[in-house]
């Protein structure tokens, strides 16, 4: 196909990142890919060189390494062969919907294809067939070099129609006649794609007129994964040149070229309009994610750190905006003219330089703060709260009855240790390095260690004594810290004190066991211990504390599910627990909570998890921990807590453009009044904020829309800074041009934050109903104002929302939003968490990942010939894609299950687990990790597992198996599945329908708010909330 050098000739650096972009190279060795599960390839795929329906109806077809055995019972009947497999499981929905499907039309092709004609190359009819080829795309064999086959005319061919790719301006400007017919004998030129008869803006069509839905043609969100993340193994993302990040699961490697990399920002519209009327039409929301210190990935330039002595960074007389490199420079050289507000400042002399007759400064290309998109200062001591110092980190340990009996404590303690030196076996091999490069913790940062029951024991860890000195605080009532040295230590002097104290706590406890922990004073201990220095508490917790002041009591007795006192459950009341969150975020205080219930019993997680989303901490959540299974995720989870970057004593502001105002912010921080910057006790690699902005006039189509975040922060090894973050955005007078360049993600990403907001002013029935009215509200607008003479009957989906109605149908099935019985801890755990989340975390919640391993090519799981790790393709969360003899990894970004089908191959089960278990109820049940075996098997698994750790959230990364039939965790397989009838709320396909039906009823002026499949009562109009027409 055609090579991407010819957009840099004429002028674009680089194609649509959603296009499908990996087939662009037919000539290059291309290795062979393994069969997909049945039913779920396009026939005759290009991409897949394994024959089409391989186990489908097929009686013991083992072509794999690993046999699967013929069809037998399984979760769903013997599925005939691929074509007629569509048409008598849907059937209940045609009648639902009379004339309406969302199947392809079948003009081109008749349904049902005779063997012989499931090969790669079909006709391309004139100029709207779609190629029969994966994601719309032609086959490599054909040599015809376009990529827009579906754009225009009427839609006669495709079975995929998923894929058209939406053009760019940049593309669209190039003046070129238009020719009558893309003819696959010959070759279309790079103008052919620009001038194609339809508008650019197209919607693609998922429906046609007949009454039959196919799940085949609904959009797939693996598919929608795994091109770009192929396309960005080999390419790099330069941030001003591309209008439109990578899906948000994609590793890529950014290029900052002024315009922030999207993995610290990405804002909902890439071009913004110009009203807020023609916002209104799109009824999408205008926002920003924002994740402040996100992680780079190798290969990536690390953010430099600018000093500019005690006069600190220019900034904006006016608004107070901070240097960056969209400010413009005049006067020569002596004023710059800002560009948020348009004042014009006077340039400092120590930090002047003439300008050449461009207007640019000649020192620009030295200055990361005129060239990059995010930077850090370093600031004077006017923005100092108190003395820097390096990060205090104060472990609080439970040592109850409970902590100690379950292995939890001694999994706690295994977790310092893991944290603060690396596990014993890499030490052992460490012995030869030096020190530096062993160190967990910056320099500078100390460690102090508290245990508590019903008392609260202080420990001195200096470094000249034998052992740790204990010091008891029996008085609970009014606690105090006993010993003003020795609390905080450097873990490298004292690491003999620190090992030996935490080596022996669990012996030393198990003796005592006092049932009830009292955790209120703990709290305010440690938060005069910090006061004078800020720091991050990180404090374990196992049983409900029932002791002291503050105590807590059982308050979900399982009766107030589904009622209106259930939204009481979801926050906290109780004054003792706010005042110290509050106390803390003030003193520069975080904490992360590691919260067990090894019995399912009831943590009151809403109470006691309100003082770390407040301080802007985070809450581990060991629902039914069981130690030989969880030890390791625990210890895992402790080392990313203490060695992932961290920030304290934290403040944070958002300014943008004029003619737009920031209208709310969602996430877990402090804000005491509206206008006031947002104060973080805490701030880590991993969490992100939503901020929603408004009009307070009109924009300027000539210009750009600028927005800057500022993050004024203590690093862990003690110097004050802020990292801004600019982003740029183009600006169009109508509303059509923006739905070009919507960010799928961040626009999933402020509704979830918004919807997580609501949960405690709204009954859950009401926050899903205004789900479902948000959805259809964004696909009617579309389908009313940006989409030509499609018929009636089709539901016509934005190019870049294809996958929406998928993730939020995720998030209505997500434990935060679903119908049904939830424990409200889980509940109230993962509304917190979506909160928090960044981008990449909430789509793999939302969506996960499923990769199947008994059907792995040879070369999966290895380095490609370029070094990069090939991965498989995921297949989609349903049922229906599941083989007999299956064995899948699932992984949704807090939990990794690999799930076993009770038929699963003997050979697969020793190659993976190792000799001697060849069937399921050989493995051992807890077992969290895959042995080290020489097979190719195992070798494959375990790169796929480690690909997977290095692209996820907070959460570690631990194997929990599910044998169908055998395993709990079975439970939680079926409820992954998504697309399925499950969580209380309907199948992707018919959630489509029901999205359709509303759609159609919106346009024909009938659609009565009330009327959602959820019983929406009219309170979904008033979700208005904000400034912003959000929630309908």
């Amino acid at each position: 196909m055609s090579d991407f050098s010819m957009y840099h000739a004429l002028g674009q650096a680089s194609p649509n990142p959603n296009a499908p972009p990996k087939q662009n190279e037919a000539a290059k060795f291309r290795p062979p890919v393994a069969a997909s599960p049945g039913g779920y390839q396009q026939v005759g795929s290009p991409t897949y060189s394994a024959p089409p329906n391989q186990y489908i109806g097929t009686s013991g077809a083992n072509t794999q390494s690993y046999g699967t055995p013929a069809q037998e019972q399984s979760y769903f009947p013997p599925q005939p062969p691929l074509p007629a497999a569509n048409e008598g499981n849907m059937a209940n929905l045609t009648s639902q919907m009379g004339g309406v499907g969302l199947g392809v039309d079948t003009t081109g092709h008749s349904k049902a294809h005779k063997k012989k004609d499931r090969h790669a190359y079909h006709n391309i009819e004139g100029p709207g067939g779609s190629s029969q080829a994966f994601n719309g795309m032609p086959q490599s064999g054909t040599g015809n070099t376009t990529q827009f086959l579906n754009q225009n005319g009427p839609q006669t061919g495709g079975a995929a129609q998923w894929g058209s790719p939406q053009i760019t301006p940049a593309m669209s400007q190039f003046p070129a006649s238009a020719n009558p017919l893309f003819s696959p004998a010959n070759p279309a030129s790079a103008m052919q794609h620009a001038a194609r008869a339809s508008t650019p803006l197209t919607g693609t069509p998922a429906s046609s007129s007949q009454g039959r839905v196919d799940p085949e043609h609904i959009p797939s969100i693996p598919r929608s994964r795994d091109v770009p993340a192929k396309f960005y193994m080999e390419h790099v993302y330069p941030t001003m040149e591309q209008h439109l990040p990578p899906p948000a699961t994609v590793p890529f490697v950014a290029f900052d070229q002024g315009n922030s990399s999207p993995k610290f920002a990405r804002l909902t519209l890439n071009n913004i309009p110009a009203s807020s009327d023609a916002l209104a039409s799109t009824s999408l929301p205008l926002g920003l994610i924002l994740q402040p210190l996100a992680p780079l990935q190798e290969g990536e330039q690390p953010i430099p750190v600018l000093d500019f002595g005690e006069t600190g960074p220019p900034r904006c007389r006016r608004c107070r905006a901070y240097i960056n490199p969209f400010m413009t420079f005049r006067s020569g050289g002596n004023k710059f003219v800002c560009n948020m507000c348009t004042f014009p400042n006077d340039v400092a002399p120590e930090y002047f330089a003439p300008t050449d007759p461009s207007g640019v400064r000649v020192d620009r290309l030295q200055r990361p703060e005129l060239t990059l998109g995010t930077v850090e200062f370093m600031v004077p001591k006017e923005y100092w709260a108190k003395e820097p110092v390096g990060l205090r980190w104060l472990f609080l340990i439970d040592v109850t009855a409970e902590a100690v009996n379950r292995g939890f404590l001694d999994g706690f303690c295994e977790g310092i240790m893991s944290a603060l030196y690396g596990s014993a076996s890499a030490e052992k091999e460490g012995d030869k390095q030096d020190e530096a490069s062993q160190r967990k913790l910056p320099p500078g940062a100390k460690v102090g260690i508290v245990t508590f029951d019903k008392e609260i024991h202080f420990y001195n860890l200096g470094a000249g004594l034998d052992q740790a000195q204990m010091l008891v605080v029996p008085d609970i009532e009014d606690p105090f810290v006993p010993l003003s040295e020795g609390l905080f230590v450097d873990p490298e002097e004292s690491k003999a004190v620190i090992t030996s104290l935490l080596t022996q706590l669990p012996n030393m406890f198990s003796e005592v066991k006092n049932p009830e922990p009292a955790l209120l004073p703990t709290l305010n201990a440690a938060l005069s211990a910090l006061s004078a220095t800020g720091g991050k508490v990180v404090c374990s917790l196992t049983a409900l504390p029932t002791w002291g002041p503050g105590r807590l009591f059982l308050r979900d007795d399982g009766n107030m599910q589904n009622t209106d006192a259930e939204k009481k459950l979801l926050t906290t009341e109780h004054p003792g627990f706010r005042k110290v969150a509050t106390k803390m975020v003030e003193s520069g205080i975080g904490i992360d909570f590691f919260m067990a219930a090894p019995s399912g019993g009831y943590l009151d997680i809403a109470t006691i998890g309100h003082v770390s989303a407040v301080t802007g901490g985070e809450t581990f959540y060991y629902p039914n921990f069981h130690s030989p299974r969880d030890t390791l995720k625990l210890s895992k989870e402790i080392k990313h807590t203490v060695t992932r970057e961290t920030g304290y004593q934290a403040l944070m502001k958002v300014r943008c453009s004029n003619g737009l105002q920031v209208s709310a912010y969602h996430g877990n921080f402090y804000h005491h009044t509206f206008g006031a910057d947002l104060e973080f006790g805490v701030i880590d690699a991993d969490k992100a904020i939503g901020v929603m902005f408004s009009y307070d006039g009109k924009l300027d189509p000539k210009l750009d829309a600028h927005f800057q975040s500022a993050l004024l922060y203590t690093t862990a090894s003690g110097e004050r800074r802020v990292r801004c973050s600019n982003i740029v955005a183009s600006v169009s007078e109508g509303a059509a041009e923006a739905m070009k360049f919507v960010d799928q993600d961040a626009v999933v990403n402020i509704i979830a934050k918004e919807a997580a907001a609501r949960m405690a002013e709204k009954s859950l029935k009401d926050v899903r109903g205004a789900l479902t009215e948000k959805t259809v509200d964004i696909l009617a607008g579309y389908r009313k104002n940006f989409t030509g003479n499609n018929p009636p009957g089709q539901l016509v989906l934005p190019e870049n929302l294809k996958e929406f109605s998928m993730y939020i149908l995720g998030l209505i099935k997500s434990r935060a939003f679903k119908g049904g019985k939830e424990p409200t801890d889980r509940r109230v755990h993962d509304m917190r968490m979506i909160k928090a989340m960044g981008s990449l975390e909430l789509s793999l919640y939302l969506y996960p990942r499923i990769i199947s391993i008994h059907n792995l090519d040879e070369k999966d799981g290895f380095a490609n010939e370029n070094g990069h790790l090939q991965m498989p393709e995921g297949i989609r969360a349903s049922f229906s894609r599941v083989e007999e003899g299956g064995a899948y990894i699932v992984d949704n970004g807090q939990v990794c299950l690999l799930w076993l089908h009770a038929q699963v191959s003997p050979n697969l089960l020793e190659d993976l687990f190792g000799e001697g278990y060849s069937s399921l109820k050989q493995l051992k049940a807890f077992q969290s990790t895959l042995p080290v075996l020489d097979t190719h098997l195992n070798a494959q698994v375990r790169n796929i597992l480690q690909y997977l750790e290095s692209t996820r959230g907070s959460k570690a990364l631990t194997l929990q198996l599910a044998r169908q039939g055998l395993d709990g965790a079975e439970y939680e397989f079926a409820r992954l599945l998504y697309e399925d009838r499950n969580n209380e709320a309907q199948s992707y396909v018919d959630w489509l329908v029901h999205v359709h039906r509303h759609i159609q009823l919106e346009l024909a002026g009938q659609r009565k708010k009330e009327d959602s499949g959820d019983g929406l009562s009219a309170t979904a109009s008033t979700f208005v909330g904000l400034r912003t027409p959000y929630w309908g």
